[in-house]
């Protein structure tokens, strides 16, 4: 552990404000969240332009399964917990705030884990997850140059309301072996300025959630940046943030699993966890210069991601998250090989152990970034950067494996079921279904719930889209890599290493051993 971590751990805790009247405290409610959609936004599904997001059958429940989330920062049970007041005085949810010591991490890191649990593990872009960046501009509003008091700003009102932010890194899958400045037509870029702000144009993938979002943050990936040239790439060279109800700005879903679901007992997941996906395509957007942290700067645009330590509390996020959705998991398969009478079978069990190992991975890598943090912008604090960047690549190709475990010892148990709740609830079928669809130890219908949750989760649409998420949600396998080894040249890690292998090479040569406690034992 560093120095300077060391002494963070025992500094005074000055977050608090001086006495209980200074404290802002603005949290809304989940109906002040649900209110908040209801702001003109250009949404567009199956053909049509969405009027109210939160009547809409492809939003109203999963917009309901996060205003309950902002309903429990003022829960007696949970507020607490979730809750903390900054050096500003803003009461918000715990990591929507810097830490400053390993302490704080830990409080951020059961805050994450109690949102989480509320959706099972199910919504990865919930609120908190962008919180990971937008807090880190408290410390580190002054890398944003003239626009710092904008970071500044936003840090502010985004602690205040613990606004729901989503974000556009990824330029569409259109023409990429060309210089970006080629594509202008289609990656976002200005077209012009004035008093009023910047205006761009051009599309952004892929906007997780941003039909239930406050703003979306606009800017471009670590992989992108590096490619960026001072002289040809400055009308690409912006970071900002965009409302959802800007002018220009159009949101394009693709299909929602939520309005396909037909009722919570075919459907339990999909009919309330829909992060619906979407395209962000600005029309000579205005964009509002105290939303503009970065303009026609390509050295800030590449720098400010590195520097940010978005990278580092995302993965503690995202950690967090995988962790909750594995005991989720490993539920299941606990109550649904009992439920086939397999759950005794010495493979079975082997395969539920090796699931519990891979959450106690995950959860271990969660612990070892709160409490060995690294220093950050300022006197912040951060998860450290090697574990954040070793979980994300576990992570990224942890969910094969449990897909693969559920159809191999499941089977075809979770084909066994009915066309849909109808068939359930028919005065008819209630023998036939309590005779032949029952299980270990459980009635027809609940066994035919039960794993209808199981198809939900691990076979249906909603759940390939949740394979194809935990793939790619972090960037591409090849960057995830390239990204550790980078790391480990500018740490000197990679050079540690090289020193070992030196120093191995050194003990010996054509003549026989070099050290002296093997010297006499030269052979020959």
């Amino acid at each position: 552990m560093s120095e300077a971590v060391k002494q963070s751990r025992g500094q005074v805790d000055d977050s608090r404000p001086m006495d209980s009247s200074s404290e802002i405290d603005e949290l809304p409610t989940g109906q002040d969240y649900l209110d908040s959609l209801d702001d003109g936004r250009e949404i567009w599904f199956d053909g049509e332009r969405v009027g109210r997001v939160t009547a809409h059958p492809a939003f109203a429940t999963a917009a309901r399964s996060i205003a309950h989330l902002y309903d429990a920062l003022h829960a007696p049970d949970t507020r607490e917990v979730l809750t903390g007041i900054d050096r500003q005085g803003i009461r918000t949810h715990r990591f929507f705030k810097p830490s400053y010591s390993a302490d704080d991490l830990i409080a951020s890191r059961e805050a994450i884990r109690v949102w989480q649990e509320m959706t099972y593990g199910w919504m990865g872009r919930t609120p908190d997850y962008k919180a990971a960046f937008m807090a880190q501009l408290a410390e580190g509003h002054t890398f944003y140059g003239e626009y710092a008091g904008n970071a500044l700003a936003w840090y502010q009102r985004c602690a205040r309301r613990c606004l729901y932010m989503n974000h556009v890194l990824i330029d569409p899958p259109v023409d990429r072996a060309k210089a970006r400045s080629d594509v202008k037509d289609v990656y976002v870029s200005v077209d012009k300025d004035d008093d009023r702000g910047i205006y761009v144009s051009g599309a952004k993938m892929v906007a997780t959630g941003s039909a239930l979002t406050h703003a979306t943050f606009v800017a471009v990936n670590s992989g992108v940046a590096a490619r960026m040239q001072n002289g040809r790439d400055e009308d690409m060279a912006v970071v900002f943030i965009a409302a959802m109800n800007t002018p220009g700005l159009k949101l394009l879903s693709r299909p929602s699993y939520e309005a396909a679901a037909r009722s919570p007992f075919d459907a339990p997941l999909a009919a309330r966890f829909d992060e619906n996906d979407a395209v962000v395509v600005f029309e000579n957007a205005l964009v509002p210069w105290e939303n503009v942290l970065v303009y026609r700067d390509v050295e800030r645009t590449k720098g400010f991601y590195a520097g940010s330590g978005f990278f580092n509390r995302f993965n503690l996020q995202a950690s967090v998250r995988l962790a909750v959705k594995l005991e989720f998991c490993i539920g299941l398969l606990l109550k649904s090989t009992a439920a086939s009478g397999t759950d005794s079978f010495r493979g079975v069990q082997a395969a539920i152990g090796e699931l519990i190992g891979m959450r106690d991975l995950i959860w271990a890598l969660s612990t070892a970034m709160v409490t060995d943090p690294e220093p950050g912008i300022g006197a912040s604090v951060l998860p450290r950067l090697q574990v954040a960047a070793a979980s994300r690549v576990y992570m990224t190709n942890a969910w094969e494996r449990v897909r693969t475990i559920f159809e191999t010892f499941l089977a075809g148990a979770p084909s066994f079921t009915v066309s849909s709740v109808a068939d359930v609830t028919h005065p008819h079928l209630g023998e036939i279904i309590d005779t032949y669809y029952r299980g270990t130890g459980l009635a027809g219908k609940d066994r035919i719930k039960l794993f209808n949750l199981v198809w939900d989760a691990l076979y249906s649409e909603f759940a390939g889209r949740h394979a194809l998420y935990e793939r790619n949600y972090a960037g591409n396998q090849e960057q995830q890599r390239l990204d550790i080894l980078r790391w480990a040249e500018l740490r000197g890690d990679a050079g540690r290493y090289r020193q070992l292998v030196d120093r191995c090479l050194g003990d010996y040569d054509e003549t026989g051993w070099t050290v002296p406690h093997l010297s006499g034992r030269n052979i020959g």
